[in-house]
Protein backbone atom coordinates (compact mmCIF):
# COMPACT_ATOMS: atom_id res chain seq x y z
CA UNK A 1 0.00 0.00 0.00
CA UNK A 2 1.48 3.10 -0.92
CA UNK A 3 1.30 6.32 1.39
CA UNK A 4 -1.31 8.77 0.73
CA UNK A 5 -2.76 12.33 1.41
CA UNK A 6 -5.94 12.04 3.02
CA UNK A 7 -6.44 16.26 3.72
CA UNK A 8 -4.99 19.39 2.93
CA UNK A 9 -6.58 22.51 5.17
CA UNK A 10 -6.03 25.93 5.02
CA UNK A 11 -7.49 29.68 4.53
CA UNK A 12 -7.34 30.36 0.48
CA UNK A 13 -5.00 29.09 -1.90
CA UNK A 14 -2.69 28.19 1.79
CA UNK A 15 -1.92 24.75 3.05
CA UNK A 16 -1.07 25.20 6.77
CA UNK A 17 -1.76 21.48 7.51
CA UNK A 18 -1.80 18.12 5.87
CA UNK A 19 -2.74 15.05 7.61
CA UNK A 20 -1.51 11.57 5.16
CA UNK A 21 -1.75 8.13 5.85
CA UNK A 22 1.94 6.04 6.28
CA UNK A 23 2.54 2.98 4.66
CA UNK A 24 3.66 1.22 7.94
CA UNK A 25 -0.02 2.31 9.42
CA UNK A 26 -0.99 5.28 11.18
CA UNK A 27 -0.83 8.85 10.13
CA UNK A 28 1.45 11.69 10.48
CA UNK A 29 0.42 15.49 10.54
CA UNK A 30 2.15 18.19 9.28
CA UNK A 31 1.29 21.34 10.44
CA UNK A 32 3.17 24.97 9.43
CA UNK A 33 3.85 26.63 12.58
CA UNK A 34 4.74 23.68 14.51
CA UNK A 35 7.30 22.77 11.87
CA UNK A 36 8.58 26.10 11.73
CA UNK A 37 8.63 26.76 15.71
CA UNK A 38 9.23 23.65 16.94
CA UNK A 39 10.54 21.18 14.24
CA UNK A 40 8.50 18.76 15.11
CA UNK A 41 5.65 16.47 12.64
CA UNK A 42 3.14 14.80 14.67
CA UNK A 43 2.71 10.97 13.85
CA UNK A 44 0.04 8.50 15.44
CA UNK A 45 0.41 4.78 14.81
CA UNK A 46 -2.18 2.84 14.15
CA UNK A 47 -4.51 2.00 17.02
CA UNK A 48 -3.07 4.35 19.09
CA UNK A 49 -4.76 7.22 21.58
CA UNK A 50 -1.69 9.79 21.46
CA UNK A 51 0.43 11.36 18.97
CA UNK A 52 4.49 11.59 19.06
CA UNK A 53 6.44 13.89 17.37
CA UNK A 54 9.29 13.30 15.20
CA UNK A 55 11.54 16.09 14.88
CA UNK A 56 13.97 17.65 12.68
CA UNK A 57 17.70 16.90 13.12
CA UNK A 58 19.77 18.19 15.56
CA UNK A 59 21.35 21.27 13.03
CA UNK A 60 17.87 22.12 12.04
CA UNK A 61 16.84 22.14 15.53
CA UNK A 62 19.72 24.33 16.84
CA UNK A 63 19.21 26.79 13.86
CA UNK A 64 15.53 27.10 14.93
CA UNK A 65 16.45 27.78 18.41
CA UNK A 66 18.63 30.92 17.86
CA UNK A 67 16.36 32.50 15.38
CA UNK A 68 13.34 32.06 17.53
CA UNK A 69 15.58 33.72 20.59
CA UNK A 70 16.88 36.39 18.65
CA UNK A 71 12.96 37.47 17.64
CA UNK A 72 11.50 37.00 20.73
CA UNK A 73 14.42 39.05 22.60
CA UNK A 74 14.21 41.78 19.78
CA UNK A 75 10.47 41.89 20.62
CA UNK A 76 10.03 41.50 24.34
CA UNK A 77 13.13 44.13 23.93
CA UNK A 78 11.49 46.66 21.33
CA UNK A 79 7.78 45.98 22.96
CA UNK A 80 9.79 47.57 26.21
CA UNK A 81 11.04 50.56 24.55
CA UNK A 82 8.28 51.37 22.76
CA UNK A 83 6.14 51.52 25.85
CA UNK A 84 8.43 53.32 27.64
CA UNK A 85 8.65 56.19 24.69
CA UNK A 86 5.00 56.37 25.05
CA UNK A 87 4.97 56.96 28.50
CA UNK A 88 7.69 59.83 28.59
CA UNK A 89 5.43 61.36 25.60
CA UNK A 90 2.30 61.03 28.04
CA UNK A 91 3.67 62.60 31.00
CA UNK A 92 5.39 65.97 29.07
CA UNK A 93 9.27 64.22 28.39
CA UNK A 94 10.80 66.03 25.51
CA UNK A 95 9.64 65.10 21.89
CA UNK A 96 13.55 64.60 21.16
CA UNK A 97 13.99 61.87 24.28
CA UNK A 98 11.08 59.89 22.84
CA UNK A 99 11.37 59.78 19.57
CA UNK A 100 15.18 58.24 20.40
CA UNK A 101 13.32 55.82 22.35
CA UNK A 102 10.85 55.15 19.95
CA UNK A 103 14.00 54.41 17.26
CA UNK A 104 15.71 52.08 19.30
CA UNK A 105 12.71 50.04 19.94
CA UNK A 106 11.89 50.27 16.31
CA UNK A 107 15.45 49.13 15.72
CA UNK A 108 14.51 45.84 17.82
CA UNK A 109 11.48 45.61 15.98
CA UNK A 110 13.05 45.33 12.60
CA UNK A 111 15.94 42.63 13.93
CA UNK A 112 12.67 41.07 15.40
CA UNK A 113 10.81 40.54 12.36
CA UNK A 114 13.44 39.46 9.82
CA UNK A 115 14.57 37.08 12.73
CA UNK A 116 10.65 36.06 12.08
CA UNK A 117 11.24 35.78 7.89
CA UNK A 118 14.37 33.91 8.31
CA UNK A 119 12.74 31.35 10.44
CA UNK A 120 9.75 30.76 8.59
CA UNK A 121 12.58 30.50 5.59
CA UNK A 122 14.51 28.03 7.15
CA UNK A 123 11.79 26.15 8.69
CA UNK A 124 12.07 21.76 7.98
CA UNK A 125 10.22 21.00 5.18
CA UNK A 126 7.29 18.19 4.41
CA UNK A 127 8.55 16.82 1.06
CA UNK A 128 7.27 13.36 0.68
CA UNK A 129 5.12 11.26 2.21
CA UNK A 130 6.79 9.70 4.92
CA UNK A 131 6.62 10.53 8.41
CA UNK A 132 9.66 12.88 8.34
CA UNK A 133 10.83 16.67 7.75
CA UNK A 134 13.16 17.76 5.39
CA UNK A 135 15.90 20.77 5.87
CA UNK A 136 17.63 22.39 3.41
CA UNK A 137 20.81 24.52 3.46
CA UNK A 138 20.23 27.99 5.37
CA UNK A 139 19.32 30.75 3.66
CA UNK A 140 19.05 34.66 4.52
CA UNK A 141 16.44 35.30 1.90
CA UNK A 142 13.57 34.02 -0.27
CA UNK A 143 10.56 34.73 -2.53
CA UNK A 144 8.14 32.06 -1.46
CA UNK A 145 4.42 33.90 -1.68
CA UNK A 146 2.55 30.71 -2.08
CA UNK A 147 3.32 29.63 1.91
CA UNK A 148 1.20 31.21 4.74
CA UNK A 149 3.98 31.37 7.48
CA UNK A 150 6.38 32.86 4.59
CA UNK A 151 3.57 35.43 3.60
CA UNK A 152 3.20 36.58 7.00
CA UNK A 153 6.39 37.42 8.21
CA UNK A 154 7.43 38.65 5.25
CA UNK A 155 4.79 41.32 5.81
CA UNK A 156 6.00 41.71 9.22
CA UNK A 157 9.04 42.92 8.36
CA UNK A 158 7.68 45.21 5.67
CA UNK A 159 5.50 46.73 8.54
CA UNK A 160 8.96 47.20 10.86
CA UNK A 161 10.91 48.82 7.78
CA UNK A 162 8.13 51.53 7.05
CA UNK A 163 7.84 52.07 10.62
CA UNK A 164 11.27 52.89 10.31
CA UNK A 165 10.50 55.78 8.07
CA UNK A 166 7.85 56.97 10.39
CA UNK A 167 10.31 56.70 13.26
CA UNK A 168 12.92 58.38 11.25
CA UNK A 169 10.85 61.49 10.01
CA UNK A 170 9.59 61.91 13.70
CA UNK A 171 12.92 63.65 14.11
CA UNK A 172 12.46 66.37 11.70
CA UNK A 173 11.37 69.90 13.06
CA UNK A 174 9.17 72.83 11.55
CA UNK A 175 6.94 70.40 9.89
CA UNK A 176 3.35 71.71 9.05
CA UNK A 177 0.87 69.82 9.53
CA UNK A 178 0.59 68.61 5.71
CA UNK A 179 3.97 67.66 6.59
CA UNK A 180 3.62 65.77 9.87
CA UNK A 181 0.64 63.80 8.14
CA UNK A 182 2.40 63.24 5.00
CA UNK A 183 6.15 61.84 6.28
CA UNK A 184 5.10 60.92 9.93
CA UNK A 185 1.44 59.80 9.85
CA UNK A 186 1.22 57.80 7.00
CA UNK A 187 4.04 55.62 7.11
CA UNK A 188 2.82 54.81 10.92
CA UNK A 189 -0.75 53.57 9.12
CA UNK A 190 0.56 51.92 6.48
CA UNK A 191 2.82 49.99 8.73
CA UNK A 192 0.09 49.02 11.52
CA UNK A 193 -1.89 48.12 8.61
CA UNK A 194 1.14 45.81 7.61
CA UNK A 195 0.95 44.80 11.32
CA UNK A 196 -2.73 44.13 11.18
CA UNK A 197 -2.46 42.06 7.94
CA UNK A 198 0.17 40.39 9.10
CA UNK A 199 -1.35 38.62 12.12
CA UNK A 200 -4.58 37.91 10.55
CA UNK A 201 -2.66 35.53 8.62
CA UNK A 202 -0.76 34.47 11.07
CA UNK A 203 -4.30 33.63 12.85
CA UNK A 204 -5.33 32.04 9.55
CA UNK A 205 -2.23 29.85 9.36
CA UNK A 206 -2.51 28.62 13.06
CA UNK A 207 -6.52 28.16 12.84
CA UNK A 208 -6.01 26.79 9.32
CA UNK A 209 -8.65 29.17 7.93
CA UNK A 210 -11.30 28.71 10.32
CA UNK A 211 -12.34 30.95 13.13
CA UNK A 212 -11.04 29.25 16.52
CA UNK A 213 -10.25 29.39 20.32
CA UNK A 214 -7.15 27.09 21.00
CA UNK A 215 -6.92 28.15 25.20
CA UNK A 216 -4.33 25.46 25.32
CA UNK A 217 -1.97 26.34 22.67
CA UNK A 218 1.13 28.84 23.50
CA UNK A 219 0.82 29.73 19.68
CA UNK A 220 -2.02 30.44 19.43
CA UNK A 221 -1.87 32.84 22.57
CA UNK A 222 1.47 34.50 20.96
CA UNK A 223 -0.65 35.32 17.93
CA UNK A 224 -3.61 36.54 19.07
CA UNK A 225 -1.57 38.84 21.86
CA UNK A 226 0.54 40.01 18.82
CA UNK A 227 -2.94 40.84 17.00
CA UNK A 228 -4.20 42.88 19.88
CA UNK A 229 -1.51 44.79 19.74
CA UNK A 230 -1.38 46.00 16.13
CA UNK A 231 -5.18 46.64 16.82
CA UNK A 232 -3.89 49.17 19.38
CA UNK A 233 -1.34 50.52 17.22
CA UNK A 234 -3.87 51.58 14.64
CA UNK A 235 -5.94 52.94 17.35
CA UNK A 236 -3.38 54.79 18.27
CA UNK A 237 -2.30 55.81 14.62
CA UNK A 238 -6.16 57.20 13.76
CA UNK A 239 -5.60 59.25 17.02
CA UNK A 240 -2.57 60.86 16.04
CA UNK A 241 -3.36 62.66 12.83
CA UNK A 242 -2.98 66.39 12.94
CA UNK A 243 -5.59 68.18 11.93
CA UNK A 244 -4.80 70.68 9.09
CA UNK A 245 -7.53 73.52 10.77
CA UNK A 246 -5.73 73.53 14.54
CA UNK A 247 -2.14 72.06 13.76
CA UNK A 248 -3.41 69.58 16.76
CA UNK A 249 -3.63 65.42 16.81
CA UNK A 250 -7.14 63.95 17.43
CA UNK A 251 -5.94 62.87 20.49
CA UNK A 252 -2.99 62.88 22.10
CA UNK A 253 -4.07 60.77 25.41
CA UNK A 254 -5.51 58.08 22.82
CA UNK A 255 -2.23 58.22 20.91
CA UNK A 256 0.03 57.82 23.63
CA UNK A 257 -2.08 54.99 25.52
CA UNK A 258 -2.66 53.11 22.43
CA UNK A 259 0.81 52.91 21.67
CA UNK A 260 2.07 52.17 25.12
CA UNK A 261 -0.73 48.99 25.82
CA UNK A 262 0.07 47.78 22.23
CA UNK A 263 3.99 47.98 22.96
CA UNK A 264 3.37 45.78 26.01
CA UNK A 265 1.29 43.35 23.67
CA UNK A 266 4.07 42.84 21.55
CA UNK A 267 6.53 42.80 24.69
CA UNK A 268 4.29 39.94 26.53
CA UNK A 269 3.87 38.20 23.40
CA UNK A 270 8.07 37.96 22.76
CA UNK A 271 8.18 36.67 26.45
CA UNK A 272 5.63 33.91 25.62
CA UNK A 273 7.45 33.12 22.06
CA UNK A 274 10.80 32.61 24.46
CA UNK A 275 8.89 29.18 25.48
CA UNK A 276 7.88 27.93 21.91
CA UNK A 277 10.84 26.80 20.69
CA UNK A 278 12.57 23.46 19.80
Amino acid sequence: MRNSEERAEGAGPFVSRLTWRLEEGGTAVWESRAARKRGTLAVRPEGAAETGARRAGATALGRLRRLNGVAAVSFTIGGTLFALGAALAQFSAGPATSATIYFAGGVFFTLGGYASLVQAINAPRRESTAGSLTTHHFRWWSYEPGRIDWLSTFVLFAGTLVFGVNLLDSFLQGLTSQQLNRLVWAPDMIGCLLFLISGHLAIAEICHGRPCVHRRSLGWWIVAVNQLGSVLFMVSAVAAFTRPETGSEISVGVANWGTLTGALCFAVAGVLQGFERP
